[in-house]
């Protein structure tokens, strides 16, 4: 019994968290007639500087050629990433996208039981436990590269003759997000946009609820989030064990569809690319990017 449990601590340990897989998804949301668009959904990098497996694996990304980023937070995993985070990235410079931020994109990381999950959403440590990153650095990484922040916003921008309307929320975990002010941008942006034929994507860090039925409520026609690692902990041919957050269970990973009040929308939670240093573990999670392939709805 020791010996079975010492094998798959180092699975979890140091194998699964290095199995990075590329999971493809198809959603048909686009206006009838458009041309496709390959969407690479990034989430919960965590990085630190010294993880080079995970960096080699981000620049490799590239070669999928996506015609947009959307980046659902939680990047930096070390006050020292944002210089290697940046670099490997930077292989995206041009590619038009979004971001929306993480608390991990605030705040570094900070040790805890992994136990106390099991009793609800973690919460943050007092302000004298907590260093602060470089958020402001981040974002102009970001804005460099062409991506453009959600956080509390919406913006748009084309991509293959389509209209990508997209609105988002700061980190709904540490209740960052303003669904008030999103509102009002979604006003603005749809106003400016006037009756030209367009896809709305909702994008949330993690996944609560009340951001989700929120988002279906305003339109949204497909949703990205992230946040939850699929769980991190699964049980073999079972759902996540806990998902930090409101999302049930059987949702905290993978393609499902969201509803509220008779609407819907298509969800993508992906499991995320990586984990605090200070739980460096996945079981039954592994690390992920999304390939979200949009395409045009079937006519009729």
């Amino acid at each position: 019994m020791l010996a079975a449990g010492a094998a798959v601590a180092a699975y979890a340990t140091a194998i699964e968290p290095r199995a990075f897989r590329i999971r493809t998804e198809e959603l048909r949301v686009l206006p009838v007639g458009a041309r496709p668009i390959s969407v690479l959904h990034l989430a919960d990098i965590h990085l630190a500087p010294w993880q080079e497996t995970k960096l080699d694996w981000l620049e490799g990304l590239r070669s999928l050629e996506p015609d947009l980023i959307v980046n659902t937070g939680d990047s930096l995993g070390h006050r020292e990433a944002l210089p290697a985070l940046t670099e490997a990235l930077r292989v995206f410079d041009g590619v038009p996208g979004y971001f929306v931020h993480g608390s991990n994109d605030v705040y570094g990381p900070v040790l805890k039981n992994p136990l106390r999950y099991f009793g609800g959403p973690s919460k943050l440590a007092s302000a004298g436990d907590v260093e602060r990153l470089d958020t402001a650095g981040l974002e102009r990484a970001y804005e460099g590269f062409g991506w453009l922040d959600l956080n509390n916003t919406a913006r748009a921008i084309e991509v293959r003759g389509t209209t990508i309307a997209a609105f988002g929320v700061a980190d709904a975990h540490r209740h960052w997000d303003r669904l008030d002010e999103t509102e009002a941008a979604i006003s603005r942006m749809r106003k400016a946009l006037g009756d030209a034929p367009r896809v709305t994507l909702g994008v949330t860090h993690a996944p609560y609820r009340r951001i989700l039925d929120a988002f279906v409520d305003l339109g949204a026609d497909a949703i990205l989030a992230g946040h939850t690692h699929g769980g991190q902990v699964r049980v073999p041919g079972g759902h996540a064990l806990v998902t930090n957050c409101d999302i049930p269970r059987e949702q905290a990973s993978g393609l499902s569809t969201w509803s509220h009040d008779g609407r819907s929308a298509p969800l993508n939670v992906s499991q995320g690319i990586g984990s605090s240093i200070f739980a460096p573990f996945r079981l039954g999670t592994p690390p992920e990017a999304v390939v979200v392939s949009l395409l045009p709805r079937s006519i009729g």
